[in-house]
C-alpha cells in the first residue's frame, strides 16, 4: 500500500529557514514587527519547500481566525435544494466571497440559521464560539434581524448587512433593489405599456419595500395607476397564486415584473394556462438573472443582480476592520443592471 506524502508544515518551514515558529507565524501573517532579511528567508524557505499556510498555522500569529462565516436563512435554502429548485445566490455568495477570501488568507464558512427559531440566540452562539470568525456576512432576513446584530456586535464581532439600511452597527449594503425595480418598470414603460404589475416578496425583507417603492415611483411618474401589486413568498406556487390574482382581473397587466425567478416562471404558466402569449399578450421581468430564466421560452429578461460583487465587498471591509479600520458604515451600493430578452415587447 502505498504510503502518502508527508504535508508539508511550518515545522518544516522553521527548521529550514533556521527560525522559530513564531517568526514563521508573523511572516505568514504578513506583521509589520519582522525584519525585512528575515521575512525574505522565511519566504524562500516556503516557496522553496511549498509550503500552503493552515488556519491553524495563522492563528499561532495572533487573535484572528482567519474565518469570515456567512449566514444564510436555513428554512428557505434547505427547502429550495430538497425541492431542486435553489438558485444561484448562494453560488454567486461563495463565488465573490470564497475568492475575495482566499486572496487575504482567510476561508469563508456558510452557516444555515432560521430566522423565525426560538433558539437563534443559543444556535448562533454555539456556532461563534467553535467557528471565533473574525467577521460575518449577513444575508436577507438576518441582515436587518435586530436579535443577530444585537448579539454580534455585543461580542465585538465585525459584521456586514447585505440588503439593509436600517440605522444600526455593521457595515450597510445593497443592490439598489429600488433603482433595479425602477428599471424594470421603465422598459415595460418605454415599450408602451400602460398596466404594469408586480409581484413583490414578502414584507419581512427589506428590500421587499425598496421593490415596491421603485415600481410605484414609475408607475406614478408615467402617471398612472399603481393598483396591480400581488405579494408572494417568493416560491413557485405563490407565484402562480399571485399571477392568478393579476391576471384574473377585469383589466389585467400587459407587463408584470416578479421578485424572483420562480415567481416569474409561475407566472409564465399562469399566463399560458389562460391562453396568453408572452411576450405578445403579457411582458414578463424577472428580478433574478439565474441559470433557469435564461433556458425558458422565451427567455426571460432579468434584473440581474451583483451577488457576487457585495460579497466580495463585504469581505474586504470585514477583513479592514479586523485590521483596526471601522466596523460600521455604507450604505455601500453595487447597483444591478437589467439584460434584456425574449419576455418583454412592445404593446400589441
Amino acid at each position: 500500500m502505498a504510503r502518502r506524502p508527508q504535508r508539508v508544515t511550518i515545522k518544516h518551514v522553521a527548521a529550514d529557514a533556521g527560525v522559530s515558529l513564531q517568526t514563521v507565524s508573523r511572516v505568514i501573517n504578513k506583521e509589520p514587527n519582522v525584519r525585512a532579511e528575515m521575512a525574505e528567508r522565511v519566504q524562500a524557505s516556503i516557496d522553496r519547500l511549498g509550503y500552503v499556510p493552515s488556519i491553524a498555522a495563522q492563528r499561532m500569529g495572533g487573535s484572528r481566525s482567519y474565518l469570515i462565516v456567512a449566514l444564510n436563512d436555513r428554512a428557505r435554502t434547505i427547502a429550495d435544494w430538497r425541492n431542486r429548485q435553489g438558485s444561484d445566490w448562494v453560488d454567486q455568495m461563495l463565488l465573490g466571497g470564497m475568492l475575495t477570501c482566499a486572496e487575504h488568507g482567510y476561508r469563508l464558512i456558510v452557516e444555515l440559521v432560521d430566522t423565525h427559531s426560538d433558539h437563534i440566540e443559543r444556535e448562533l452562539s454555539a456556532a461563534l464560539a467553535a467557528l471565533q470568525p473574525d467577521g460575518v456576512i449577513l444575508t436577507p432576513p438576518h441582515s436587518h434581524n435586530p436579535l443577530i446584530t444585537g448579539l454580534l456586535a455585543e461580542q465585538n464581532i465585525p459584521f456586514a448587512r447585505v440588503g439593509s439600511l436600517v440605522d444600526g452597527p455593521g457595515f450597510r449594503l445593497t443592490m439598489d433593489d429600488q433603482h433595479a425595480a425602477v428599471l424594470a418598470t421603465e422598459h415595460l414603460l418605454e415599450l408602451g405599456h400602460r398596466r404594469i404589475g408586480l409581484i413583490a416578496g414578502p414584507g419581512e425583507y427589506e428590500l421587499s419595500g425598496w421593490r415596491i417603492q421603485g415600481w410605484r415611483s414609475a408607475i406614478r411618474a408615467a402617471g398612472l395607476g399603481d393598483d396591480l401589486l400581488a405579494e408572494g413568498d417568493f416560491g413557485y406556487d405563490s407565484g402562480y397564486t399571485a399571477a392568478e390574482q393579476l391576471l384574473g382581473r377585469a383589466d389585467p397587466p400587459t407587463g408584470i415584473i416578479a421578485s424572483s425567478e420562480q415567481m416569474a416562471i409561475a407566472t409564465l404558466a399562469a399566463a399560458r394556462a389562460r391562453g396568453l402569449d408572452v411576450p405578445h399578450d403579457v411582458s414578463l421581468v424577472s428580478f433574478d438573472d439565474t441559470p433557469i430564466v435564461r433556458f425558458t421560452h422565451p427567455p426571460l429578461t432579468a434584473v440581474v443582480q451583483p451577488i457576487a460583487e457585495v460579497t466580495a465587498r463585504a469581505v474586504e471591509l470585514l477583513i479592514a476592520a479586523q485590521a483596526g479600520g471601522e466596523r460600521e458604515g455604507g450604505p455601500v451600493v453595487v447597483p444591478a443592471q437589467l439584460t434584456v430578452r425574449g419576455s418583454t415587447a412592445a404593446v400589441r
